[in-house]
């Protein structure tokens, strides 16, 4: 189903169903993610288990939560949180996606209900979850906030939504868009737009207008050295994640 209005830009859907078969090569166009990924699962994981009362260390821990991927890719989140126990619907705009997805679940065991769509179309049809991601997508989508009340809508009452991001500054146009597109070739040139990056002060400017209250923020910091990313509670300087909550 196709919304009557939708924030999807036709441009950055198509840059990248162009590089959906790679998602799963941990070194071909997505490496980013795959070396960014187990950083944002430890943020992801501990804000659900604070928000829902859940102890990581049991069998399933997030067994009867509802939970949607937004922008899922190949399903590099969607399928550690269904190992976890949640219920996950899988969603992308861009159709390439999909099936890549729907395959390596398949491959793994995993049970995803993955779909060709927007969070506007979701909506519309009356889609409710306990927990919405929102990773590394509305610096690509054309009105931001239209995108995040969309996202809101689709959250129960005292959901939680995790949104994340790149900040616009010179640091970030340096390493998110020179460094990573042009001198390590981590992404296709043109995979970013810096006048697209939000800062962490708009985007929970924005997050509240949407409809939910941020509750958190921090930084992704990446160490050159150990070549590993990992959470900062002060440097929120490119790549940044944020946990809200819809009001009950």
């Amino acid at each position: 189903m196709q919304p009557s209005h939708t924030t999807v830009d036709p441009a950055e859907v198509a840059k990248f169903e162009a590089m959906a078969a790679e998602w799963w090569d941990p070194k071909g166009k997505f490496k980013p993610l795959h070396m960014l990924n187990p950083c944002r699962l430890d943020y992801i994981s501990k804000q659900i288990a604070t928000e829902f009362d859940r102890d990581l260390g049991t069998h399933l821990p997030f067994e009867g939560l509802r939970l949607l991927d937004i922008g899922c890719g190949g399903g590099l989140l969607s399928e550690p949180m269904a190992r976890l126990g949640a219920t996950v619907v899988g969603a992308d705009a861009a159709a390439g996606n999909i099936p890549v997805a729907q395959v390596h679940a398949a491959q793994s065991g995993l049970d995803i209900d993955y779909r060709h769509t927007t969070a506007e179309a979701l909506a519309e049809i009356g889609e409710t979850f306990d927990v919405v991601l929102n990773m590394e997508v509305v610096e690509h989508v054309a009105d931001p906030l239209s995108y995040l009340t969309a996202c809101q809508t689709l959250l129960k009452p005292g959901g939680l939504h995790i949104c994340s991001t790149i900040n616009r500054n010179p640091k970030s146009f340096a390493v998110a868009i020179l460094g990573a597109e042009y001198v390590m070739r981590w992404l296709p040139k043109g995979t970013h737009e810096w006048h697209k990056f939000i800062t962490p002060d708009e985007l929970c400017n924005l997050l509240d207008k949407s409809g939910v209250s941020p509750i958190d923020r921090k930084g992704m910091v990446f160490n050159p050295v150990t070549w590993s990313w990992s959470i900062s509670d002060k440097d929120l300087s490119v790549n940044y994640v944020t946990a809200s909550r819809k009001p009950t």
